[in-house]
């Protein structure tokens, strides 16, 4: 762990000195930082997943790694993935062999090797083609229904999570992986059936957190009251929101929604779920910070305690929430947290002009949280660190906007899909590592509001 002055932590598979900076790798990929930034480097510590529960603007869901129960023999693994690759003529040729059971295995195993390596492309045609000849085996669904999770596609992945179960109805894995894809597609007392018949059949702390959240959902939305338009399913609290401003907000959303499909070129699949809060009501189920003012984790939660309209500033925040959706369908929701927030303040739009100055001076100073720390979860931080992570969000997008066009973040997004790191992504797209970037923006800051 590499451990900065400013109270931040960088985990690292390993690092060394060069001169006045500090090289380090995590993975694949290799970064440097100013070593007059580092308080301390220590031993030890667990990176923290960017997919874990509580990234905002991902789907609600965690990293799925189901139980591999697939009976194969090694040397059948063996043929398949040797030197870290998956070996594609030795798929061929059992493939010709006619043996749909060990073709089937052949291609899942393909699949998981993928998956693992985060090439989720890759992996997903794989798991298609094992399920071709073999439809019915609830190891194979169990991994293509997690791959689909994961990559923000959970209405698509339904279908196959509840074959699973009709196939091993007595299955924990299976149980629960449908709870998940349940809960995503806004099914929540189906989830929690489902999850409390798995948690019967097998303890798991993972599948009773987030029974514990579906709980708190259901409970809160027992009285609610529920609206559909052409891209949203809309709940409330019938006492609390007028019809008034339920009107105005739905049209004020299918207004933005245009507009995201014109400016990232893509839409999310299925209709999204927008639900809305009391103040106090929104912060007892998402759980978040008292300066978050919305979330979006596969689902719009707002509060709107008070609200009559749509006011200027809620239809800043209603845009800036759909732009997460939007984000996760192109990068298959793979996308680091300092790109999604800052793709989503552009999108609103939202400017730096009053804090750009400042902003600035922090990046000549080094005191700035390196890109590469701001890859997970902005929940955990101060509200003082958050307005920061936020701030340097949006430079970095308006710093790429402003250079490459907003093309170029919709290929860094597709990379992001196909299983690329994020700094191979840059690399293959702007052509700037983390720390290339870290000093761009830092020039780019100093150009825009520097003296």
């Amino acid at each position: 762990m590499i451990r900065l002055k400013n109270g931040h932590t960088i985990y690292a598979d390993q690092v060394h000195e060069n001169g006045s900076h500090l090289e380090y790798e995590v993975g694949e990929d290799s970064y440097a930082i100013p070593k007059s930034l580092v308080e301390r480097v220590e031993a030890g510590g667990i990176r923290p997943d960017r997919a874990s529960a509580g990234n905002k603007g991902s789907e609600d869901v965690p990293s799925l790694t189901p139980a591999d129960n697939l009976k194969s023999e090694p040397e059948v693994s063996n043929k398949i993935v040797h030197d870290g690759k998956v070996d594609a003529d030795a798929l061929a040729v059992i493939e010709q062999q006619g043996n749909g059971p060990v073709t089937a295995a052949a291609y899942f195993i393909a699949g998981k090797h993928e998956m693992e390596q985060t090439n989720f492309s890759k992996a997903r045609t794989y798991f298609e083609t094992a399920l071709r000849f073999d439809g019915q085996n609830p190891t194979i669904l169990n991994y293509y229904v997690a791959l689909l999770l994961r990559t923000g596609n959970a209405v698509e992945a339904l279908p196959y999570a509840e074959r699973a179960v009709r196939v091993a109805p007595d299955s924990p894995d299976t149980l629960a992986i449908l709870g998940y894809a349940q809960y995503a597609s806004d099914r929540n007392k189906d989830a929690i059936r489902s999850w409390k018949r798995s948690l019967q059949l097998r303890p798991d702390a993972q599948v009773q957190r987030y029974l514990e959240k579906a709980e708190r959902d259901a409970s809160a939305e027992s009285e609610y009251t529920q609206n559909e338009s052409s891209h949203f399913t809309l709940k409330y609290e019938g006492r609390q929101t007028p019809e008034s401003l339920r009107r105005d907000l739905v049209s004020t959303l299918e207004s933005h929604y245009g507009d995201l499909v014109r400016d990232l070129g893509v839409a999310p699949r299925g209709s999204i779920a927008v639900i809305l809060y009391t103040d106090q009501t929104f912060f007892d189920v998402t759980q978040s910070p008292s300066w978050a003012g919305a979330v979006n984790d596969g689902k719009l939660r707002i509060p709107v305690n008070g609200m009559t309209s749509v006011t200027s500033d809620l239809s800043r925040v209603l845009k800036h929430e759909l732009a997460h959706s939007f984000i996760n369908q192109l990068s298959g929701g793979r996308c680091p947290q300092w790109l999604n927030e800052g793709i989503a303040q552009a999108m609103e739009p939202k400017s730096l002009s009053s804090r750009g100055r400042r902003l600035a001076e922090l990046f000549k100073a080094q005191q700035e949280i390196p890109f590469n720390a701001l890859e997970g979860s902005f929940m955990r931080f101060s509200p003082m660190e958050a307005i920061l992570a936020y701030d340097e969000s949006l430079a970095a997008v308006q710093f790429i906007i402003d250079t490459q066009g907003v093309s170029e973040l919709q290929r860094i997004l597709q990379r992001l899909a196909e299983g690329n790191s994020t700094e191979s992504a840059l690399r293959a797209t702007i052509h700037d590592d983390y720390g290339q970037l870290q000093g761009e923006v830092g020039k780019y800051l100093s150009r825009q509001y520097g003296d």
